[in-house]
């Protein structure tokens, strides 16, 4: 199948991004991708495949795209515990740098590009995030409505926090129907608080724990991956694609 290497024009220079489309001719819906913390690398584009193989144009940016070209920081092949806190804490200054105003800008360029390909069709789009893209993925929807048709996260983090902007009070701001699949070491107060805001919200919507994973489950390339996880979530995944998705396909025009 076809994939690029994309350069996306932003307000804050060029952000790169790879991309991965089926190769028949058709417009196929739209899925954006935001990575969790380790960013643009093999493993994310190995995602992205994937969904191109199940009829999907997908899009994952560089998130640290004002610090140079993905990878900006250098991963291991294979990122195990020993080496994790080494990695995360030099990733840490990038993250912090990726203020909500940087987030939500990132996130109307990426939408506006993605819409515009000539291999997507027409109508609303999905956004998928891993770990803190999550954080992302939920901004993204909560600020594009109109959109944003499916949303969905997995192993997320910081999503229920005391901040003001805790991604958990965006989701009344939702038009989208959301699917969390959650690590079983997430705090029960967290999942409750959690619910109760999709509950209240009125959503179609899943919040589940996936049995007997950890934190990060669905990456192959730390100690963290869950065989059964990843294979739960492309389950859960492709379902609430298919649902919301299943009109926006046809041939170019």
């Amino acid at each position: 199948m076809p994939t690029e290497t994309l350069q996306i024009p932003t307000p804050d220079g060029q952000a790169d991004a790879f991309a991965a489309f089926p190769d028949d001719g058709e417009r196929h819906p739209g899925v954006l991708l935001y990575p969790d913390a380790f960013g643009l690398r093999p493993e994310m584009e190995d995602k992205a495949r994937e969904l191109a193989g199940h009829g999907y144009y997908a899009l994952v940016p560089n998130l640290y795209h004002r610090h140079g070209a993905a990878p900006v920081v250098e991963l291991p092949e294979h990122i195990s515990e020993e080496v994790r806190p080494e990695v995360i804490g030099r990733l840490m200054p990038l993250l912090e740098a990726h203020t909500t105003e940087h987030a939500e800008r990132d996130a109307d360029t990426y939408l506006r590009f993605l819409t515009a390909r000539s291999e997507v069709s027409a109508g609303p789009v999905a956004v998928v995030g891993y770990c803190i893209g999550t954080l992302f993925a939920l901004r993204t929807a909560a600020a594009h409505p109109d959109q944003v048709a499916a949303v969905a996260g997995f192993h997320p983090g910081f999503v229920v926090t005391d901040t003001p902007d805790s991604p958990h009070r965006l989701v009344p701001k939702l038009s989208a129907e959301v699917h969390l699949g959650l690590a079983d070491d997430l705090p029960p107060e967290a999942i409750s608080e959690l619910n109760e805001a999709l509950d209240a919200a009125g959503l179609g919507h899943t919040a589940k724990i996936y049995p007997g994973t950890v934190h990060g489950f669905t990456m192959s390339d730390t100690d963290a991956f869950s065989a059964s996880g990843l294979k739960r979530h492309w389950d859960c995944l492709l379902s609430l694609l298919d649902r919301t998705l299943a009109n926006s396909r046809g041939p170019r025009p």
